[in-house]
């Protein structure tokens, strides 16, 4: 059940001067079982306002006691085209992340330069809702945030494909297939180290499937994976099913887990 009105739950910062006031993990507990209190529903998950189809899409990650990690939910949010706020455990406070797949943009209390500086890997997914926060530009003005706290989504993505906990394929692009980088693909604002770049130029210059990737000087089949989920989400990949080299792969196996 979404609830009209959310919750505000206050606390006494212990943050320097200047820094963004982060709600503290075991207030936003208190906070998430107002809602359940709230709702009349016990039942009430981190993921119980989202529509349906994102919903049942996040639910495939939702198996065998494991939890739905920030890639997976970006990567929904993006294939559904549905803004959403991401509240994420770093240490013990709570970043609000919301993405704006239309915009391609971020927005986070935290400068980007000091979210990304966290360990990304650590990261815990505790809830995900619908967006209340606007892009720039949208006539309700009153929910649009600073400008400063906007950023591409692009070079976040990346981030955290290749610095982030999953380091298996996203469902959408694993099983037997053939990759090649997609002519025009903007990665001028992603970093780029001297082994990745040189396995993109080769994807633009030829298909590989995971396995001949995970071959290739400086990668092995992690980082090739990793790769591949960046490339993905910057929009520039391209997944062929019947590609020679797709009938090659003999890996697959263990790469379709959720």
């Amino acid at each position: 059940m979404l609830l009209s009105q959310p919750v505000v739950v206050t606390f006494e910062s212990t943050l320097p001067l200047g820094e963004p006031e982060l709600m503290r993990v075991s207030a936003f507990e208190r906070y998430l079982d107002e809602l359940r209190r709230e709702s009349g529903d016990a039942s009430l998950t981190r993921l119980s306002s989202l529509n349906p189809s994102l919903l049942q899409d996040l639910l495939r990650f939702e198996q065998d006691g494991r939890r739905t990690e920030l890639l997976e939910v970006i990567a929904a949010c993006v294939r559904h085209s549905r803004p959403l706020a991401i509240y994420l455990q770093c240490g013990a406070r709570v970043v609000p992340l919301t993405v704006f797949p239309n915009e391609r943009l971020v927005h986070c209390p935290l400068l980007m330069h000091e979210f990304l500086a966290q360990r990304l890997s650590d990261m815990m997914v505790l809830r995900v809702e619908p967006a209340m926060l606007r892009a720039p530009g949208d006539p309700e003005e009153a929910l649009v945030g600073e400008p400063h706290l906007y950023q591409s989504l692009g070079p976040v993505a990346w981030e955290l494909a290749m610095r982030g906990s999953r380091e298996l394929l996203l469902p959408e692009i694993s099983g037997p297939a053939a990759y090649r980088v997609a002519l025009g693909t903007n990665l001028r604002d992603v970093v780029l180290t001297g082994v990745v770049q040189a396995a993109v130029n080769r994807l633009h210059r030829e298909s590989a499937n995971l396995r001949e990737m995970a071959e290739w000087p400086g990668l092995n089949r992690a980082r090739a994976m990793r790769l591949l989920n960046a490339l993905y989400l910057q929009g520039g990949l391209i997944v062929s099913r019947t590609a020679p080299a797709a009938s090659n792969e003999s890996w697959f196996g263990n790469t379709t887990r959720s």
